[in-house]
């Protein structure tokens, strides 16, 4: 019996179109430092294993392990109607302990 074929929703992606920024924040920060682990801000329809594959790519890194968080865009007032920001993927990206990566 042949094994099922994987589907992915939407588009191929590049690298560079799955990691769309890091997201340098206090809490990451501290992620980073103790625990060797990165958030990044990437493209909603990317999957972990195409995360995993993604930040090897760009950043010369070995990636462990990679959890992923669906964000829910925030409610924003303009003038007198009420909108809302777009919702976005969180991804924290463990690397191996000798490898680290340098935002700035």
């Amino acid at each position: 019996m042949a094994a099922p074929e994987q589907t992915t929703r939407g588009p191929q992606l590049e690298p560079h179109q799955i990691v769309l920024r890091p997201l340098v924040t206090e809490k990451g920060t501290h992620q980073s430092t103790r625990h060797n682990a990165y958030p990044f801000e990437v493209n909603l329809w990317a999957t972990k294993e195409q995360i995993k594959a993604a930040v090897e790519e760009l950043f010369n890194v070995r990636v462990q392990k990679v959890r992923t968080q669906n964000r829910l865009g925030k409610r924003r007032r303009y003038r007198f109607r009420i909108g809302r920001l777009p919702n976005w993927k969180k991804a924290i990206v463990t690397l191996h302990e000798e490898d680290r990566i340098e935002f700035f």
